[in-house]
């Protein structure tokens, strides 16, 4: 296994360490949501470094292909159900989030799926690639909010507050991302939609 697809292994590897951390209430003063958030951001490095290696030393593989948007698409969605059970992304909005960005992973998938039955590979534009940026830095604002909002200590009211306005404007950008970016690989890959004459 190449060092691309052993970074993808890794990230999935983390991802039920951060759900561990993030739910770990025995852990005082909330210090497990901050290794949660740590782990969080060593798992979306990965992201970034296995993509980039292996275009640069031509190590793209199908296990790569496979893996990568797997690994992605659970991370994002374990930690984004996680700050809606504990309501750090408030009712009912954490759920209609949440339904957004998923149902937009799951049309994408597809409509990949369709267009390699075509011989079409369907690669990331501009729109996903600014979903998923703002998306990965929405998280850990959102993980940090819920550490203040648990970590037991005199967190004074302003940070709180600033912290809320940061990560739902965020939060907020990302699902705006999420929609723009569906209906644009929707409407750019229509074709795959004709059937076969």
């Amino acid at each position: 296994m190449n060092l691309p697809n052993k970074l993808t292994v890794l990230r999935l590897i983390l991802i039920p360490f951060v759900m561990f951390f993030y739910l770990a209430d025995f852990i005082p003063y909330g210090i497990g949501k901050l290794i949660a958030l740590v782990i969080f951001i060593i798992a979306s490095l990965t992201d970034l470094l296995d993509g980039k290696i292996a275009r640069s030393r031509g190590l793209v593989t199908n296990l790569g292909k496979f893996l990568d948007p797997i690994a992605d698409k659970v991370l994002t969605s374990a930690v984004l159900f996680l700050l809606i059970a504990d309501l750090t992304i408030p009712a009912p909005w954490g759920v209609i989030i949440v339904t957004i960005i998923i149902a937009r992973e799951f049309m994408v998938s597809a409509l990949r799926l369709i267009a390699a039955s075509k011989g079409v590979v369907l690669a990331a534009d501009i729109w996903g690639k600014a979903k998923t940026m703002v998306q990965m830095i929405a998280i850990p604002f959102c993980m940090l909010l819920s550490y203040l909002y648990t970590c037991g200590l005199a967190v004074p009211s302003w940070l709180v507050l600033t912290m809320q306005i940061i990560s739902f404007t965020l939060i907020g950008i990302a699902t705006i991302l999420t929609i723009i970016s569906g209906i644009n690989y929707l409407v750019k890959n229509r074709d795959c939609f004709k059937e076969e004459k």
